[in-house]
């Protein structure tokens, strides 16, 4: 649920340069990935309960801490989930023009928002399966590229020079690269449903974190021995014609182009279908804690899947289709970055409230570990912090909006109370009748 291939990196190279990019890429892991994989290892295999980060801050830090994890999370999800739909519809109109005119693209983001939720709500196993096969299919044309790209190494740095644009810069490449590198706490809010989870996830964790980096990495370094200049990179789906260049023409059709367009849509497809299984178990785990109201813990009968809160989800992100690349990953890395921020936390509470909780895997270095842990990534998501403040979000500075659905985060916790007081009545009441 972290990576959908190497498709949305475009910004990475562009602002940052081969070398610069690829240091980026190559450094990210071991800053921001790993300890947040070391911290998810431990936490997931500890509490494996439905509903995830939420459930680890909740018991870490309290009601009301956990209430705001799962707000932000859920925040986040909304700009998050736009990016995939509207990817889709870029590498869409790379093969068809047409849904590029009028609401055209709408409806095609709306038809992945439709067809995704449909395969939620038949149930976990169907998105496994589909996920794991979109992967490796979508993996498949960049395997493609690094095998021969080589062969044409400095062929294509003068005769296919692209002019340069303006693009993201340093900085940008880096919450460019955060944001591909982010998601790795999405697969813990189904952790009930996942076989011996307290083994399966700190080994998962490890080696997704070194598998999704060499997707990222090795491209690009292909593609750099090729001589294919870094402004080529200029826009989200340049993929595209970077395959055009290396892969050339076969009975004058571009095929390796045509696989990376396919791709591209396989990816942003693939990675809104994994996404809606874990970010539909939030509303449900929070129902369940009279946190939101009930009706969103109704389950299917027959798949199991929590269909209320699914098609509610889906609404919201329907709603946020369109927006731009860059504004998007600003505001979702920075909301995002928050609820992080308190799983880290959670992580040293844990540590220090509950020190006997049985834990198949822990951060090492004891409490000095668990705390050295975060340090980095909040060091990164300062920068992210900072870095919104350039973003403008109907009509206000992109921080100022994002500090007033952090306050929105507040206000509704104290707006469900009443919610809350009904559910431990009720609990209070069962516990009594035995």
């Amino acid at each position: 649920m972290v990576s959908g291939g190497t498709y949305g990196t475009e910004e990475i190279i562009h602002g940052a340069g081969y070398r610069h990019g690829i240091l980026i890429l190559l450094f990210l892991p071991v800053l921001w990935c790993l300890p947040t994989a070391f911290m998810i290892g431990e936490l997931s295999g500890a509490l494996p309960a439905e509903g995830g980060y939420y459930a680890w801050v909740r018991r870490g830090l309290g009601n009301f801490w956990g209430f705001q994890e799962a707000w932000l999370s859920l925040a986040a999800s909304i700009f998050d989930m736009a990016i995939y739909p509207t990817l889709f519809v870029f590498y869409l109109k790379q093969m068809s023009p047409w849904f590029g005119a009028g609401n055209h693209g709408i409806y095609a983001g709306l038809f992945v928002v439709v067809t995704c939720a449909a395969l939620n709500l038949a149930g976990i196993r169907v998105v496994g399966i589909t996920s794991l096969w979109l992967f490796f299919l979508l993996s498949a044309p960049f395997a493609l590229i690094v095998v021969m790209a080589p062969f044409k190494m400095g062929a294509l740095t003068e005769a296919h020079a692209a002019p340069a644009t303006a693009g993201l810069g340093l900085l940008g490449g880096v919450l460019v690269a955060m944001w591909n590198y982010m998601g790795w706490d999405n697969a813990s809010t189904i952790a009930q449903e996942v076989d011996h989870p307290q083994r399966t996830y700190p080994r998962a964790m490890i080696a997704a974190v070194a598998l999704v980096a060499l997707s990222y990495v090795l491209p690009f370094l292909a593609v750099y021995f090729s001589g294919i200049p870094a402004s080529s990179f200029g826009s989200d789906g340049s993929w595209a014609a970077v395959a055009g260049l290396i892969g050339g023409k076969f009975l004058g059709f571009q095929w390796l182009r045509f696989l990376i367009v396919l791709g591209g849509m396989m990816s942003a497809f693939g990675m809104f279908n994994a996404l809606v299984m874990s970010y539909s178990r939030l509303p449900l785990a929070m129902a369940r804690d009279g946190m939101l109201p009930k009706f969103f813990a109704k389950m299917n009968s027959k798949s199991r899947a929590p269909w209320v809160a699914i098609l509610f989800c889906a609404v919201c992100w329907a709603l946020c289709l369109g927006l731009g690349f860059k504004r998007l990953v600003t505001l979702d890395i920075m909301l995002y970055g928050a609820s992080l921020m308190l799983e880290f936390v959670t992580l040293v509470a844990l540590r220090v409230r509950e020190p006997e909780l049985k834990r198949e895997f822990r951060v090492p270095g004891g409490l000095t570990g668990a705390i050295a842990c975060g340090i980095f990534p909040l060091l990164l998501l300062i920068l992210a912090t900072v870095e919104s403040g350039n973003e403008v979000v109907l009509g206000m500075n992109g921080l100022a909006f994002g500090a007033l659905i952090m306050v929105g985060g507040f206000v509704s916790y104290l707006a469900t109370g009443k919610l809350r007081r009904n559910v431990r009545g009720v609990t209070a009441e069962n516990a009594e009748a035995t």
